[in-house]
């Protein structure tokens, strides 16, 4: 019997959240919400590409693949076998235990995502090597964009206790999460692994509305914007990003002008993909004949090129800057919030 290839440090981690960033699922009324709750694996679908997009960052096998989500923990079994059939495989699975809550008469916890979420990342981070970077991926349903920010100046130590300490209660966090996310934050190894944050706008919300967190948080309206922000990052290959956008093409009904609205929608925002269509073109000209085979390839790298010289001087990239948490404290309230509800 031969041994099992030895497994390579951890370079990269991953962090994936699960509904409208990876599955598309709809509980905005009690009907979807209980349609949702009693889907088999097999009825449930992915967002188009993310499976694809997650093979190819796991492809190294230098990374880690960690989900946090807010599906409840009796989904458990049927999310691990809905991962298992896209061909998804993971470190991490997190759901929350709203039946404790429940129990607990932890209402307010029930629907917060703040004091759910930022406690969980902390642990995780804590048993990571201190080098690895990260990327994560979330949704403008709730308050993704707030907590991953917010996590990861905290690893990095941009921001102050007292700041933390009025997020949190403004997040209406109970006091015993307060301390929980206090003491672990204090535990964890000063670094600054968090390169990008991707926002799926499963709600279109404008990605001018992401502005005030600067160049880290990428809003997306699909999965072949962020391979194309990944392959500018170094961490995809051409022909990864390729593969997913084949799948986009081959099972979602993307075509020539979808994909190049995409890529210009990048261009203007000022990310820096430019010199990404040669790449994709160099790919398609190599011994991969297997991207020849698709015929509608070759005509959207040249519309992609197009676009390229089609928009002159692309804009400069967002500036970075200091986040000011407490200024957008609304952020981080549950949507359900009556202060959210006027937005």
């Amino acid at each position: 019997m031969s041994a099992s290839p030895p497994k390579l440090p951890v370079k990269r981690i991953y962090r994936w959240d699960l509904d409208k960033t990876y599955l598309q699922t709809d509980f905005d009324t009690f009907r979807q919400l209980v349609r949702t709750a009693f889907q088999k694996a097999h009825e449930k679908k992915a967002v188009p590409g993310a499976a694809a997009l997650i093979r190819e960052l796991r492809a190294q096998g230098d990374s880690r693949l960690c989900i946090v989500s807010g599906s409840p923990t009796q989904m458990r079994t049927v999310l691990a076998e809905k991962l298992k059939l896209d061909g998804v495989e993971f470190d991490e699975l997190v759901l929350k235990d709203n039946l404790r809550n429940l129990v607990r008469g932890r209402f307010k916890a029930m629907r917060g995502q703040v004091g759910y979420k930022l406690p969980v990342l902390l642990e995780s981070r804590a048993r990571a090597p201190v080098d690895a970077e990260e990327v994560l991926f979330g949704d403008d349903a709730e308050a993704d964009a707030f907590i991953y920010s917010l996590y990861a100046d905290m690893v990095a130590h941009r921001v102050s206790e007292p700041v933390v300490h009025r997020v949190l209660e403004a997040a209406e966090v109970y006091s015993d999460d307060i301390d929980r996310v206090i003491k672990q934050w204090k535990e964890i190894p000063q670094a600054d692994p968090v390169r990008r944050i991707f926002i799926m706008l499963d709600r279109l919300t404008p990605p001018a509305a992401f502005a005030h967190y600067g160049p880290r948080v990428v809003p997306i309206f699909n999965y072949f914007q962020a391979a194309l922000v990944l392959l500018g990052d170094k961490h995809l290959t051409a022909p990864q990003v390729l593969k997913v956008m084949i799948e986009l093409v081959q099972t979602s009904g993307y075509n020539l002008l979808t994909l190049s609205n995409s890529f210009q929608d990048l261009l203007r925002r000022g990310l820096p993909i430019a010199g990404v269509a040669e790449a994709l073109v160099e790919a398609l000209q190599g011994p991969a004949a297997m991207f020849q085979m698709v015929r509608p390839m070759p005509d959207i790298i040249a519309a992609f090129s197009k676009r390229v010289a089609a928009l002159g001087l692309q804009p400069p990239p967002p500036r970075v800057r200091e986040i000011d948490y407490l200024s957008i404290l609304d952020d981080a309230r549950p949507r359900t919030h009556k202060q959210r509800r006027k937005t």
